[in-house]
C-alpha cells in the first residue's frame, strides 16, 4: 500500500465517520425519546434499535464509498440514502401504526425488545434495498 492510498483511506474513513455521527444525530431528533438517556438506563429495546440503525447507516456508507470514485460523491449519495431510509422507515412505522396498531417508538421506549427489534429491522431492510441500487 503506497502513501497516497494510506492518506486517502484515512481521509475517507474520518469523513465517513463524521457523516455517520451527523446522520445518527439527525435521526435522533425525530425519535420521541432520547436514545442516549435510554441507553444509559439500560433499555435493551432502544439499544437494539440503535445498534441496528448504526449498522444500517454504516452499510449504506460502505456501499457509497465502494461505488464512488470521489469522496464528495460518496458523501452526497450517503446523505440522499439517509433521507430515503428515513422516509421508508417513517412510512413503514405509519403503516404498522395504522394497520397493526403498533406504535414502535412508544413500545421501544417502554423497553419492549420486540418493538426495538422490529424498528431496527426496518433500518436494516431499507439499507439493504438502498445499497443494492448504490452498488448497481
Amino acid at each position: 500500500m503506497d502513501f497516497d492510498t494510506l492518506v486517502s483511506m484515512v481521509v475517507w474513513t474520518v469523513s465517513g465517520t463524521v457523516l455517520l455521527c451527523v446522520l445518527m444525530l439527525a435521526d435522533s431528533l425525530f425519535t420521541r425519546y432520547n436514545d442516549m438517556e435510554e441507553l444509559k438506563a439500560g433499555n435493551m429495546a432502544v439499544t437494539t434499535r440503535l445498534v441496528m440503525k448504526l449498522l444500517a447507516q454504516g452499510y449504506i456508507l460502505s456501499a457509497s464509498i465502494a461505488a464512488a470514485n470521489r469522496l464528495g460523491t460518496a458523501l452526497i449519495v450517503s446523505v440522499v440514502s439517509f433521507i430515503l431510509l428515513f422516509v421508508l422507515e417513517k412510512t413503514a412505522e405509519q403503516l404498522l401504526a395504522r394497520w397493526g396498531k403498533l406504535e414502535l417508538d412508544h413500545g421501544t421506549q417502554l423497553g419492549k425488545v420486540g418493538y426495538g427489534l422490529l424498528a431496527g429491522s426496518l433500518h436494516v431492510t431499507g439499507a439493504l434495498i438502498i445499497a443494492a441500487f448504490i452498488r448497481g
